[in-house]
């Protein structure tokens, strides 16, 4: 049996199979597993969420219906206890998020991989899969070091990825076989991504870098319905990034490449009424700089003053009607997502009608996909790391189901 990718989809996989006795080749195309996974813990693991698991599956916009029996069948709960048996700790953190003890992905990984070696998995490293040739047998042809190799197997269980970060192994270049062969894929995109915007360059040299906090932030999607949501954004070098707008990327993506732009409206005072922020302005601003007038009137902050100079004119500044409506509702243009290559994870992936139940390829028997190159979507939070774990089980038990079937 082989797993192609050592991501938590395929370790996971890789391990179900073992307790089954099932002899486990994992091939990855880097020097090491987990490298993702480790890049995605280097600021705190965080592993799941301990919400309501309810709540929990409609975090998944995109594919939300065909998940939920996998994460039913391995809720965050089962992922905890299983953390625990591990000799991994966790703890639930202010936000309800879930976190190891450590916060740290690297004891976890040496851990499992320990567990992994000692049932029996082995490891093929630098070997980059290139393609297959299927007949009775499933035969995978290699890249390596030295040279192609061709290996036999009765089932496969692919756990590649998507396209972000491809330094560290997910390149999305899978694609192109399985469509070969076919496999009907929606094309990957950037997901929990940053985004350009139209903002000058004065003021992207002076707050690059800087946090734009607290902030509430709003749009309308093509069907006129409002989503709004308080929290933080970070400004880059071509606009936002940050748990905040990372949250709504797939919505926002989706209006770009239909409309050309997205509009987002930013509340700049979330804890002030618009009638509070109207009165507090009768103040004459006599000799203050704008931006000091605003900082003593309303405590704001000079970013968010300089952010008000960047989509209004200082004539109609000068109007505290306009103005404190600005402030509760500045208009930001949204030009493009940052590229794949910069995101945080990837949506789009092999459509879930050409898999049956088990999570294999109707067209291709004894093919299975897991992980983050399915197509599904989800925001930061421990979301993407628990339909990675749980998937890569239920792709697992469906590899079981038809070995057992064919014997």
């Amino acid at each position: 049996m082989a797993v192609i990718g050592g991501g938590p989809s395929g370790l996971m996989a890789a391990e179900v199979l073992s307790n089954a006795n099932v002899c486990v080749d994992l091939y990855d195309s880097m020097p090491s597993v987990g490298r993702k996974f480790l890049m995605a813990g280097k600021g705190g693991m965080n592993i799941t969420h301990s919400e309501d698991i309810e709540l929990f599956i409609s975090r998944y916009s995109q594919g939300k219906d065909f998940l939920e029996s996998y994460l039913l069948d391995f809720t965050p709960n089962n992922l905890r206890e299983w953390l625990s048996n591990l000799g991994i700790d966790t703890f639930v953190g202010t936000s309800g998020r879930v976190f190891p003890i450590e916060m740290k992905a690297a004891p976890l990984l040496r851990l499992w991989l320990h567990r992994l070696r000692s049932m029996g998995v082995k490891f093929y490293m630098r070997h980059n899969w290139e393609g297959w040739t299927i007949d009775e047998k499933i035969i995978l042809s290699f890249s390596t070091s030295q040279g192609s190799i061709n290996k036999e197997y009765d089932a496969v269980l692919l756990a590649l990825g998507g396209a972000s970060w491809p330094m560290l192994g997910s390149t999305g270049q899978w694609t192109s076989i399985l469509i070969n062969d076919g496999v009907v894929i929606t094309p990957l995109r950037s997901s929990n991504c940053g985004f350009d915007a139209s903002l000058s360059d004065y003021f992207i040299h002076k707050y690059v870098g800087k946090p734009l906090k607290p902030v509430s932030l709003s749009f309308i999607n093509e069907n006129g319905h409002c989503f709004i949501k308080q929290g933080e954004l970070m400004i880059t070098t071509t606009g936002f990034e940050g748990g905040l707008i990372y949250g709504f990327s797939s919505l926002l993506t989706t209006q770009i490449e239909q409309f050309g732009f997205a509009m987002i409206y930013l509340d700049l005072l979330p804890h002030l009424s618009l009638t509070d922020i109207e009165n507090k302005l009768c103040k004459s601003q006599g000799k203050l700089s704008f931006s000091n007038y605003l900082r003593k009137q309303l405590g704001l902050e000079a970013i968010k003053s300089a952010l008000l100079r960047e989509a209004f004119s200082q004539a109609d500044l000068s109007s505290n009607k306009i103005l404190s409506a600005a402030i509760k509702k500045l208009p930001i243009k949204l030009l493009s997502p940052r590229p794949i290559e910069e995101a945080i994870s990837s949506s789009g992936g092999v459509n879930f009608d050409v898999l049956d139940q088990h999570l294999m390829i109707k067209t291709i028997p004894g093919v299975f996909c897991a992980g983050e190159m399915l197509n599904w979507d989800a925001p930061t939070g421990g979301y993407l790391l628990t339909a990675c774990f749980s998937t890569g089980r239920a792709a697992a038990l469906g590899v079981l189901n038809r070995l057992n079937s064919i014997n």
